[in-house]
């Protein structure tokens, strides 16, 4: 393990400004289904809807393969596309998916560092998935900044009941 005593001020800011979410939904549907919904597997437009939430336009271009870029995109305010560049660091269908932020797109231009990246640069997103008695308990645990803290707090919640109810239909 790396010694944080070897890092500099700027470095140690870095770390503390992520801030460590959960949030958790139950869902009356099988694991399979539930996995395959929200990752869009079988058809990419169930993970649209769910995350429509974030963002009307809200779509992702790559695999969930292990070891896989994607990219989390949709159209921003001014009209061009922006969003998250990442990496699927694990993938268990069915159980377990890590997703690794490490860079943004901003106007169709993948930026990769600098200080906008770097207050959140390899923040993570993961999505445990538990089933009991046909019953799939969602867990995802997320690292975010402090500014979009309460955006967060009050949109996942909404976007995992959005696939609740398209899980469950």
């Amino acid at each position: 393990m790396k010694d944080n005593n070897n890092l500099t001020d700027e470095s140690k800011q870095i770390f503390n400004i992520m801030k460590k979410l959960q949030f958790k939904v139950s869902i009356n549907a099988a694991v399979t289904k539930v996995y395959d919904f929200m990752l869009g597997i079988d058809r990419k437009s169930t993970y649209e809807l769910w995350t429509s939430l974030f963002n009307p336009t809200s779509t992702y271009e790559g695999s969930w393969g292990k070891g896989n870029k994607i990219l989390f995109i949709g159209i921003d305010e001014k009209g061009e596309r922006g969003g998250m560049v990442s990496k699927i660091a694990e993938n268990i269908p069915n159980r377990f998916v890590s997703i690794q932020h490490y860079g943004l797109l901003k106007a169709n231009k993948e930026i990769t560092e600098g200080p906008e990246v770097e207050k959140w640069a390899n923040g993570f997103e993961n999505y445990t998935f538990e089933e009991s008695n046909g019953t799939t308990t969602v867990t995802v645990d997320l690292d975010t900044t402090e500014d979009f803290l309460d955006y967060m707090n009050q949109t996942y919640p909404k976007a995992l009941k959005k696939l609740k109810e398209l899980c469950e239909k």
